[in-house]
């Protein structure tokens, strides 16, 4: 079955990395990467900024350019970022901008519905939240009027889930990503998503699983396909991503 990873890091020691309270995760190349997933038909994928890059563009440049076709990125920005640095980083590959709500290193999410809004309106970039579900209830009322949302990781934790949920019928995706982060059954999760929208769930590796409790295997593919067989999970593990950030 064909992969899009809408959720994976390169952590590439020519660039610039940040300790983020003190962490610094190891490296993974773009070819540790083709390794790691050599099992997998992955098609094209999602390279997702982390804490520990701040507003770096210099790696994410080299790491669309170097995997290729259907590879894009999902950055950090600070809110003042100029039009023609953003449409610079567009015509590179970029596809959408990134609040880490929950390790820091982005723009405070307080520049959420200015920064969000503006960056769609020019290059109709979606926003992602690496978010926890039980810090939703007090950014519903902003989340659900903006663009176009994904959040990462199921949203992380049980508290909060029915809110999760709600956003998601209300048109906002959610990435099955990270299991090895959750504090509930992702089984359950994703019917109960699916069962809301089928175009909401998207897969992602989240490899190399920095600071995850346990990191991506390949069973938790297995996971999405007997949850949801084999002609929906075809839509979690490919054409719902290849839809949001390809627009294919």
């Amino acid at each position: 079955m064909k992969i899009f990873d809408s959720h994976l890091h390169i952590i590439d020691n020519r660039f610039p990395l940040l300790p983020n309270h003190g962490y610094l995760p190891n490296y993974f190349s773009c070819q540790d990467y083709r390794k790691s997933t050599e099992k997998l038909n992955i098609v094209g994928g999602a390279i997702v900024s982390g804490s520990f890059q701040g507003f770096d563009q210099s790696y994410l440049s080299d790491a669309i350019q170097t995997l290729g076709d259907n590879f894009v990125g999902v950055t950090q920005l600070p809110y003042d970022t100029s039009d023609e640095e953003i449409i610079r980083l567009n015509q590179l590959g970029v596809r959408a901008l990134r609040f880490n709500v929950n390790r820091g290193g982005s723009e405070e999410i307080l520049c959420l519905d200015y920064f969000a809004s503006r960056v769609y309106e020019l290059v109709r970039w979606h926003t992602e939240l690496y978010i926890n579900s039980k810090q939703l209830p007090e950014l519903t009322s902003i989340i659900e009027n903006l663009p176009a949302v994904s959040i990462d990781h199921l949203g992380l934790s049980k508290d909060g889930f029915s809110t999760l949920l709600s956003l998601v019928a209300k048109g906002v995706r959610v990435k099955a990503t990270g299991f090895g982060r959750i504090d509930f059954d992702p089984q359950e999760a994703i019917k109960a998503i699916h069962n809301i929208n089928p175009d909401a769930l998207m897969f992602g590796t989240d490899l190399p699983s920095t600071r995850a409790k346990r990191p991506f295997q390949l069973t938790d593919i297995d996971l999405i396909i007997n949850t949801l067989g084999e002609k929906q999970a075809e839509r979690v593990l490919y054409r719902n991503a290849v839809k949001w950030y390809l627009n294919k």
